[in-house]
């Protein structure tokens, strides 16, 4: 599957124009994973955004009261890793493993995407607003959960 279509069904790059996701496409660049390697670590400062093409990773907290490893989810084809390194550099919270063999990642840094966004303030525009929605409905949902 073309990297363009890929693309344009995550969430955080709806409302993009063909055009655009080109752009967007052209700052993609591959990394081949084998199954148990470790695409980042939680705790460790973050810079780049991941979109998962092939395979599946899984998404582990350290709990640190147990010094053990939780498994929150397990993210496949055209699901995102790290978005919000497009908005700070700030840690990781959350360690993301390989669970199968070959897992292929395209990779987006966050200083490219800043880049282009300063090109075309209309990527930067949507991309940002499609972060503020996800966080927004993560705060919302989070506090509700809570409130019970």
């Amino acid at each position: 599957m073309e990297l363009t279509n890929i693309l344009r069904k995550a969430e955080l790059f709806n409302g993009l124009s063909e055009d655009e996701l080109q752009h967007v496409a052209s700052l993609c660049g591959e990394r081949r994973l084998e199954r148990g390697e470790i695409l980042t670590t939680q705790g460790v400062r973050g810079d780049e955004l991941f979109i998962v093409t092939e395979g599946l990773v899984e998404v582990l907290i350290t709990e640190s009261q147990k010094d053990s490893h939780k498994i929150i989810v397990n993210l496949g084809k055209g699901q995102l890793i790290g978005e919000m390194s497009l908005v700070d550099k700030g840690p990781r919270s959350a360690t993301v493993r390989a669970i199968t063999e070959p897992t292929l990642v395209q990779v987006i840094q966050r200083d490219q995407f800043e880049a282009l966004c300063e090109q075309n303030t209309h990527i930067g525009y949507i991309v940002m607003r499609n972060i503020a929605t996800d966080l927004s409905f993560k705060l919302r949902h989070r506090n509700l959960s809570e409130g019970k």
